[in-house]
């Protein structure tokens, strides 16, 4: 399915992106901005990877204790923004939040690299770091904690799933008359409109 590609399946056309950007793009296909805020309305974004779409959402993971963690705990919504230069594409998703399963954020946690495993342990994200040294020293006792077998999920670190009420579609034009098709969710399915760009 190319960009010209029509659907009445947002997920099914981001997929189609997504594999398309993943040849085309040099670091980090999955990377999107996350943009979360306060419960008084204070936005905050940064960069994260998507680990996993599918009918229900977008997924990815973090430490649970971090801004996002917290921003995401007291105001469940959040909206992603992913820009693909090299096909000359975007998405923005806008939804409610909701933390993943247990076993789903086991799976994706076992299926990292073991340093990044520790790290997940060693790392006190978005809180202030007296030095690389304590970061580095915390890696090494865990590394030595878990030496042999393997290194359990921490309680403090999982995953959230974005599920989507609002979906843009967004294609560059010839003289800056951009395509914009947006996706609203409507019960099952999907209503759909095109936007001046």
């Amino acid at each position: 399915m190319d960009g010209t590609a029509t659907t009445d399946d947002p997920i099914a056309i981001f997929e189609a992106w997504m594999a398309e950007a993943a040849a085309s793009e040099p670091n980090d296909p999955n990377a999107v901005c996350l943009a979360t805020a306060t419960p008084d309305g204070r936005p905050s974004a940064r960069m994260v990877l998507l680990k996993g779409v599918d009918a229900r959402g977008f997924v990815f993971y973090t430490n649970l204790e971090s801004r996002k963690g917290g921003e995401l705990a007291a105001n469940p919504n959040a909206a992603l923004c992913f820009h693909w230069k090299t096909l000359a594409r975007s998405v923005r998703v806008e939804g409610a939040v909701e933390q993943v399963s247990d076993a789903e954020a086991d799976a994706y946690y076992a299926s990292r690299a073991r340093t990044s495993r520790l790290g997940a342990w060693a790392s006190k994200q978005s809180r202030p770091l007296e030095s690389r040294f304590a970061l580095e020293k915390a890696v090494a006792e865990y590394g030595l904690k878990y030496a042999i077998g393997e290194i359990p999920r921490p309680p403090h670190w999982s995953g959230f799933r974005v599920l989507p009420r609002r979906i843009e579609l967004w294609r560059d034009m010839p003289f800056r008359l951009h395509e914009r098709r947006v996706f609203h969710r409507d019960g099952e399915a999907w209503r759909i409109e095109t936007l001046y760009p």
